[in-house]
């Protein structure tokens, strides 16, 4: 993880431009630098660097002695860097993958260049002889970056919007602060004075789309072998790393899979220090700490567990919103536990990247609600939907709360490769029945090989910010409560004419927008809807404990284990 930041079209001194890059200083703990471009004297680039692949020669803005005019940032990981370099005979000056954006960028330009990226990004490049800016980012948007862009020829550009907070424009409009879409990359023009001009929009890639490079999986006519194979490469590619790898670790399907494909595929790499799993809960009763448990048993890693208190998330609810960005309330519940368990990481461990199970309920149709479907068509379409919308929301929250606390977070389910893999099977196949499980064909293609417990492979699904807390009490219930003291009737009364846009419904959700709207002003579009189960009637409270499905599964277990 790294923090990226750049003005061009400035005008003022570029030096009064740079206090808001230190805002997003947290994604780069290891070092920074500013750097101002020879003979552009209104654009300036900002880089915090959390050093993964060769730290001696890739910091950044980066440039190389071949190709002089062309300056780069970008923060992520280009998983087949190697492999390109020797398919185009590239010369590399470093051992970074990121130096891959420049070859490809000179060779074929911009659209070929994103079009050849195994792996996660977002990227800012500036050909000077070309004059010509390039901003990019993954199809899943893993990686982040948001933009200022106003008429007046000022363009600015960070890893999280609240690096934008601050900067000095010429403008007398309202600066607002807008997502780079995923899959899509912006070309810009700086005239003579070097203003800005946007240029055009494109998209390089389109989630369930199979990728143009090369990828390391030979498809079978067996459905589960292929699953299987395209999970284990993707595993595979994420473990390009000089720094220790762990994994976050609930005990749920998803992760419990991660996990144990990480340490399977370390193994085999030849790495040997043991691979450090971390599990949350409020306490002993957990349904999170109990399973997570049982896994890392069943792996022999070197396992954590990290308790906090009600309390202590109260007392960390704002700095939390102000890392999400976000005033959504199931990302907010979800990343509460995230954060504490970043935080331990950051403060007690040497672990710097972690492998995680998101994205496997969007692409893999894992939320409970998609028992509901009306017919396979429309939870196919309903899934895709939630991939393209995943960058505001759950990789969001996956991204902000690592690296609020410097580390890096590898989500394999978002492999391109495996997304389009198994989005491209039948629809009815995927879709979740009474006879069948949510996820099945997923659990089936693990079933038998004692990877992971076989409880653990069928274990039904629970939400994050649910299972974190005890069987009796969620900690939704835990916000909701502390909510009730800060935010009267009254409040709540008002809330349509306070906030006319995403009208907070619930108290909780008064007060989680009261304080984003201290922070963030006037930039509620951030989060352009409150995310929700679909076909549940008039839900107000996003929990899968709520849903009338996860309660008659919990009657369920409860009368088979009694």
């Amino acid at each position: 993880m790294c923090g990226i930041w750049c003005i061009f079209g400035s005008t003022v001194d570029t030096h009064q431009q740079i206090p808001g890059c230190f805002n997003i200083a947290h994604r780069g703990p290891d070092c920074f630098r500013f750097e101002n471009v020879n003979h552009f004297s209104r654009c300036v680039f900002g880089f915090h660097r959390l050093a993964i692949v060769d730290d001696i020669y890739g910091m950044q803005p980066m440039r190389i002695h071949s190709l002089p005019h062309i300056w780069m940032t970008y923060n992520g990981e280009i998983y087949n860097f190697r492999q390109t370099q020797k398919k185009f005979g590239y010369q590399f000056e470093t051992g970074c993958d990121g130096e891959i954006l420049i070859h490809l960028y000179n060779d074929k330009g911009a659209r070929f260049m994103c079009e050849q990226l195994y792996g996660v990004f977002a990227f800012i490049l500036f050909d000077t002889k070309e004059r010509k800016v390039f901003v990019g980012r993954d199809t899943f948007g893993v990686r982040p970056a948001f933009r200022i862009f106003t008429d007046c020829g000022f363009l600015a550009v960070s890893s999280e919007a609240k690096g934008l907070e601050g900067v000095k424009v010429a403008s007398k409009k309202a600066l607002k602060v807008d997502a780079f879409e995923p899959g899509t990359y912006e070309e810009y023009k700086l005239d003579e004075n070097e203003k800005v001009e946007f240029v055009k929009k494109e998209r390089f890639h389109s989630i369930g789309a199979f990728p143009k490079y090369d990828v390391n999986v030979n498809v079978t006519d067996d459905i589960s072998l292929n699953i299987r194979s395209y999970l284990v490469n993707a595993v595979q590619m994420r473990l390009m790393s000089h720094r220790r790898i762990g994994c976050m670790l609930s005990g749920g399907l998803d992760s419990s899979l991660i996990a144990a494909l990480t340490v399977q595929e370390a193994r085999k790499q030849g790495v040997t220090y043991p691979i450090q799993t971390f599990s949350i809960g409020m306490d002993e009763t957990s349904p999170d700490l109990v399973a997570a448990r049982k896994v890392a048993q069943h792996l022999g890693t070197e396992h954590h567990e990290i308790r906090f208190t009600a309390q202590e998330a109260i007392d960390h609810l704002k700095n939390i919103i102000r890392s999400l960005e976000s005033y959504d309330i199931t990302t907010i519940r979800a990343s509460i536990g995230m954060y504490f368990v970043s935080k331990y990481i950051q403060e007690k461990t040497d672990t710097v990247v972690i492998l995680s199970g998101e994205g496997a309920d969007e692409v893999c149709q894992g939320y409970i609600y998609f028992y509901r479907q009306p017919t396979p068509e429309e939870g196919d379409r309903e899934s895709r939907r939630l991939c393209n919308d995943l960058f505001y929301f759950d990789v969001l929250r996956a991204d902000r709360t690592t690296a609020a606390h410097g580390l890096e977070l590898r989500v394999p389910f978002l492999d391109h490769a495996f997304t389009s893999y198994y989005l491209s099977l039948p629809a009815t196949e995927r879709a979740p029945t009474k006879e069948r499980a949510e996820k099945y064909l997923l659990r089936k293609a693990f079933d038998g090989l004692d990877l992971i417990p076989s409880e653990i492979l069928w274990r039904p699904k629970e939400a994050f910010s649910d299972g974190v807390a005890a069987k009796k009490k969620s900690l939704f219930e835990y916000m909701q409560e502390y909510a009730e003291t800060q935010v009267s009737d009254s409040d709540l009364q008002r809330a349509s004419t306070l906030y006319p846009v995403n009208t907070p419904k619930t108290k909780e959700a008064f007060l989680y927008r009261s304080i984003f709207e201290q922070l963030f002003p006037d930039q509620q579009h951030l989060t352009p809807y409150m995310w929700l189960p679909k076909w549940c009637g008039e839900q107000t409270d996003p929990s899968a404990r709520v849903l009338k499905h996860y309660k008659e599964q919990q009657g369920d277990e409860q009368t088979s284990h009694g």
